[in-house]
C-alpha cells in the first residue's frame, strides 16, 4: 500500500499542533476539550478553502471529517472510546482528507491496540480483556433490534488509555512516513 503524498503546508503544521495540544490535554485532564475541536474545525475549513477554493475546499473538509467520524463512531457506540477521541479524528480528517485519515486511523488502531494489550498484560488483566472481547462480539449476534443500550451488560474495564496520545502518535507517524 502506498502512502498518499503529504498534504500541502500549512496542513501538516496545523495538524501537528492540533494533535500535540489534544494529547497534552488528554494526558493532563483525561479529556479533549470541545474548544480545541472547534478551533481545529474552523482552522481546517479556512485552510481547505484557502488551498482548494470554496467548493473543493469545503468538500474536502466535509469528506475528511465524515471519514474520521465514521471510522471511530462504532467504537464510541460500543463504549470503547470517548466522544473526544471521535471528534479529534473528525477534526484531523477535516485537515488531511479521507485518504490520509484512513491511514491515520489504521496507525492509531495499531498503536492503541498494542498499548492497551500491554496495559492489560502488565496489570494481570489479560483474561478479563479476552472475556470482554468475547462478550462484545457475542452481543453483536444476540442482541435484538428492540434491546436498548442500557439493557446490555457492560464488561468490566481492564484499564483506559488516553487515546488522544495514540492518535497523536499515529498521526505523526503517517505524516512522517509521507515525507519519504
Amino acid at each position: 500500500m502506498t502512502v498518499p503524498p503529504l498534504p500541502p503546508q500549512p496542513v501538516p503544521l496545523c495538524v501537528i499542533v492540533l494533535v500535540i495540544v489534544a494529547a497534552s490535554t488528554d494526558i493532563a485532564a483525561r479529556r479533549i476539550p470541545n474548544r480545541v475541536i472547534a478551533i481545529g474545525l474552523v482552522a481546517a475549513l479556512c485552510v481547505q478553502i484557502w488551498l482548494r477554493g470554496p467548493l473543493n475546499g469545503g468538500l474536502e473538509w466535509l469528506a475528511g471529517a465524515a471519514c474520521g467520524f465514521a471510522l471511530l463512531l462504532p467504537f464510541y457506540l460500543l463504549r470503547g472510546m470517548a466522544a473526544g477521541d471521535v471528534k479529534l479524528l473528525l477534526t484531523i480528517g477535516a485537515f488531511v482528507g479521507p485518504a490520509v485519515t484512513f491511514r491515520i486511523a489504521l496507525a492509531t488502531f495499531l498503536i492503541g491496540g498494542v498499548w492497551s494489550l500491554g496495559l492489560a498484560v502488565s496489570r494481570g488483566r489479560f483474561r478479563q480483556l479476552i472475556a470482554n472481547l468475547r462478550q462484545i462480539v457475542g452481543s453483536w449476534r444476540l442482541v435484538s433490534p428492540q434491546a436498548s443500550a442500557s439493557s446490555i451488560v457492560s464488561p468490566g474495564s481492564v484499564g483506559a488509555i488516553p487515546y488522544g496520545v495514540a492518535m497523536a502518535a499515529g498521526t505523526l507517524g503517517v505524516l512522517f512516513a509521507a515525507t519519504f
